[in-house]
């Protein structure tokens, strides 16, 4: 017998195991914050902070120099990671910080600059997640057709079987197409699949990928280089967002309720910034006279990270924000990202043809 009782949707372990403070209003949750960089900074002296110049790292170093300032804790350490195409407006905005904190904020670069890497790797694509999933298909020649024969298939376990043993050590290549487990189930809306962008598996069935893709840039030009500096650290401090969406609010082996853990190799990691929604940010930035950089105050960005990076669906529009001002960078992630940037466009265009077909038939 069918339950008529409704669903309740699913919610992954970053919603179900929030910690209370999540839920606060701005102030009691930023007080809240402010008790658990204390606490760690107690045990964890000896810490490191990832600053990228960016709104987050803004609201991010007040709380820790509050913090800090408060109780006469050992400096932190803050680094900042230039990949080789980042704004004179970021870089100038670093400065100016750590004179305003007086602190040094490290500036750090990879031996591998933004060019070379996505010469050499390929160029990402819609998302983290996307491009990952794409580089390992393309890597492992996987065919697109493996997802038909999944979803054709009526036994989906014994397809799911008879696809490792035809393409083995291809996992994430299988589970990304056909939109399933390595079990066989179906596990068509999470964000690790190929279906969480729509119609992106029929695009590019129409219209293959003219570029190599992969997310290894961001690997090689910022995470090699702060895993590099971050040794001999007690403790990492970065400001991860679950609001950001993307690979951020995907359910991780370090994630805890308090967003603070122990990493393989000893570290411990604090995120306090994770359960700060924007409204949260907006706040904070008033009721303390925060001031972000030009990006923001006078270019008109809403974000930053990597200039001009593929992985933004606003990258092309940002840098028409950007071009007044910097003309030259503008023309350097054009050079750098315009293949992904112009595929990006094309997909755009079909998925808004394909969605009025289907709204047109509905009506009908």
């Amino acid at each position: 017998m069918r339950s008529n009782a409704k669903q309740e949707p699913f919610r992954s372990r970053v919603y179900t195991d929030r910690p209370a403070y999540a839920d606060f209003d701005a102030p009691r949750k930023f007080m809240a914050i402010e008790s658990i960089i204390a606490r760690r900074l107690i045990e964890h002296p000896h810490a490191m902070c990832s600053y990228s110049g960016g709104s987050d790292s803004d609201i991010l170093i007040d709380l820790i120099e509050r913090v800090r300032n408060l109780f006469s804790f050992p400096p932190v350490d803050y680094a900042f990671f230039n990949t080789g195409l980042e704004m004179e407006a970021t870089k100038r905005h670093v400065r100016e910080v750590g004179d305003i904190y007086g602190v040094e904020i490290r500036v750090c670069r990879p031996k591998t600059n933004i060019v070379r890497a996505t010469r050499e790797f390929g160029l990402p694509f819609v998302s983290k997640i996307m491009s990952a999933g794409l580089e390992c298909v393309q890597r492992k020649g996987i065919p697109l057709s493996i997802a038909d024969e999944y979803a054709e298939a009526e036994d989906k376990v014994a397809k799911r079987q008879e696809l490792r043993r035809r393409y083995p050590k291809c996992e994430q290549a299988i589970n990304f197409l056909c939109g399933c487990n390595s079990a066989g189930e179906p596990r068509p809306n999470i964000q690790l699949v190929i279906g969480s962008s729509k119609y992106m598996l029929d695009f590019i069935k129409e219209h293959p990928i003219p570029f190599r893709v992969s997310n290894r840039c961001c690997d090689v030009c910022k995470k090699s280089v702060a895993h590099e500096i971050q040794k001999g650290y007690d403790m990492v401090i970065t400001g991860e967002r679950r609001a950001e969406g993307g690979m951020r609010s995907v359910p991780r082996k370090d994630n805890t309720s308090m967003c603070f853990t122990e990493t393989a190799d000893g570290t411990y990691r604090l995120r306090p910034l994770y359960y700060v929604t924007d409204e949260d940010k907006a706040w904070y930035k008033k009721y303390y006279g925060i001031r972000y950089s030009d990006a923001y105050e006078v270019y008109g960005l809403k974000r930053t990270g990597c200039c001009g990076c593929s992985i933004s669906s606003k990258a092309v529009d940002d840098l028409e924000k950007i071009r007044p001002y910097e003309p030259n960078l503008v023309k350097a992630a054009w050079a750098v990202f315009g293949e992904s940037y112009k595929y990006r466009q094309k997909y755009n265009a079909y998925k808004s043809e394909r969605m009025k077909l289907e709204k047109d038939k509905q009506k009908e």
